[in-house]
């Protein structure tokens, strides 16, 4: 059976937010995104809002897509921060992934609050999205795709920041890369993720700002890669 990677989308994204990505995997790598209800092929259900209905959706998805093979999780912003929740989960549920990938996030803060987005008015709200990157000209220039587009990130966004201080308390036994962009301005903190895993800690900053991933696609291919054969080799060194 093929190892399997599981992707957790950004605030406003989708199951074909890291397309980018596949090419860049070993082939005999399972290449598996989830979505949240209200985009995607998910476009007819309601969207969420509450954190731990999210987090409990993203559990499900992949406990029904598990095939026993080794997994890793990977999630940018929004999808880092439930993917540690995820994570959690699966270990109660004894199914433990090889690595959490976490990028575009610094993880948890306790003495750093988000500032809320999800209730600005419009004009404010276009202004902060497009300040991010990553938004296409095209949605944010027409109002019909943006109006689409804006009701799925704020609710994105509800969901972040009204569940701030969920995961604090949270702290795995799966070890986690982190990564993050050289223009990200909390770049500095990465190595907070390390408070949150019992096992190993590894850590990249990449060029470019909060969507760095999509101008790194080969190198963060390599990473997952890596990732699988670094705790296949640990299992191989441990065994002998």
């Amino acid at each position: 059976m093929n190892k399997q990677l599981f992707l957790l989308h950004f605030a406003g994204g989708n199951k074909y937010s890291y397309n980018f990505l596949q090419k860049t995997i070993t082939s005999d790598i399972e290449f598996i995104p989830i979505e949240l209800p209200g985009r995607g092929e998910r476009f007819r259900e309601s969207l969420i809002t509450e954190k731990k209905e999210a987090i409990d959706d993203l559990f499900l998805q992949i406990k029904r897509k598990r095939n026993g093979s080794p997994f890793i999780i990977l999630g940018h912003s929004m999808g880092a921060l439930l993917g540690l929740s995820v994570t959690r989960m699966l270990e109660e549920d004894h199914d433990f992934p090889e690595f959490l990938m976490v990028l575009g996030n610094p993880g948890p803060l306790k003495n750093h609050k988000i500032p809320t987005r999800y209730n600005l008015d419009d004009d404010t709200f276009k202004k902060r999205i497009s300040e991010m990157g990553g938004i296409p000209i095209e949605i944010l220039e027409n109002q019909d795709a943006f109006s689409f587009f804006a009701k799925i990130m704020r609710a994105d966004f509800e969901c972040i920041e009204k569940g701030q201080g969920f995961e604090n308390d949270v702290v795995i036994k799966t070890p986690i890369y982190a990564m993050m962009g050289s223009e990200e301005s909390l770049n500095t903190k990465i190595e907070n993720w390390r408070g949150f895993t019992e096992s190993q800690f590894h850590h990249s900053i990449l060029p470019g700002n909060h969507f760095f991933l999509h101008d790194n696609g080969p190198e963060i291919g390599k990473l997952i890669n890596h990732c699988f054969k670094l705790k296949e080799s640990n299992y191989v060194k441990n065994k002998i």
